[in-house]
């Protein structure tokens, strides 16, 4: 045995000896003299460990809380995307139903056709359907929406046609302004950002149209039935011979989805 375990063995055997032979008063008072001695840090210890069980206690409660936070993102995510497929389900079952109203309506008869392709260098002049000249469509039919004007049968295939868009320059309507006595030509205009604008040209010097009036189809020509919206009056641009007018299109050619074709009417028997 080392020196020094053995010193410390006899220095614990000595005051075990000398704390036994001690009268029952002593030893008490040594005991509580002990426990007044380690009692600080019995308290200390105490402490320590409950503050130690709080902190686990703490971390696991947070580590619960965590997952169920991960849990409500999940289900947050599933609930956004069912709720945008529930907004384009419903911005389709409307547009569909604005669709068939017009189709009962309106006093043409009408072949429904959806846009199949739209080339990004050619958005604003032409679009091609789904329909052809086994449905009974033609060169220079009439294509619009329940909105009004969108344009003419430009090129025939069997299954398939594109259609000249009203915002194509080459597309010119022989137009009126809703409430005057003002007519002219419309037409597409070279866009270059945002939303396309039509020209309303060949109006008088004096013309007195206000923002908002509504500009329609004259039928003037033959090319295109009369009463069709085409859309509203923006900017007056007066000149010194006539004045031109800027319109917003009453269809929205960013979002083509179904259009209709105008036929000629069948004759009763």
């Amino acid at each position: 045995m080392k020196p020094l375990n053995l010193l410390a063995l006899l220095l614990f055997l000595g005051g075990a000896v000398w704390a036994l032979t001690r009268s029952e008063r002593s030893v008490r008072e040594i005991q509580a003299s002990y426990y007044r001695a380690i009692s600080p840090f019995l308290t200390a210890g105490s402490a320590l460990e409950t503050r130690a069980r709080t902190f686990i206690d703490e971390v696991e409660h947070s580590e619960i809380l965590e997952a169920e936070v991960e849990a409500m993102r999940g289900d947050y995510g599933r609930l956004q995307l069912i709720e945008s497929q529930l907004r384009t389900i419903e911005a389709e079952n409307a547009r569909l139903r604005r669709s068939l109203d017009f189709k009962e309506r309106t006093q043409f008869d009408v072949i429904a056709a959806r846009i199949t392709r739209r080339q990004p260098s050619t958005w604003w002049q032409t679009v091609e359907i789904d329909r052809g000249e086994e449905s009974g469509i033609a060169t220079a039919f009439t294509v619009v929406t329940d909105r009004g004007l969108v344009g003419k049968v430009d090129q025939l295939g069997e299954h398939r046609s594109s259609v000249i868009l009203l915002t194509d320059e080459a597309c010119q309507v022989s137009a009126r302004v809703e409430g005057s006595p003002e007519e002219g030509i419309l037409s597409g205009q070279r866009v270059h950002e945002g939303s396309p604008k039509l020209r309303l040209r060949f109006l008088s010097k004096d013309a007195r149209l206000s923002k908002g009036m509504r500009v329609f189809s004259s039928g003037r020509g033959g090319l295109f039935p009369a009463d069709l919206l085409l859309g509203e009056i923006e900017l007056l641009q007066p000149g010194s011979l006539d004045t031109e007018a800027i319109v917003t299109p009453s269809v929205d050619f960013q979002n083509l989805g179904t259009v209709f074709v105008l036929t000629p009417q069948k004759e009763e028997p």
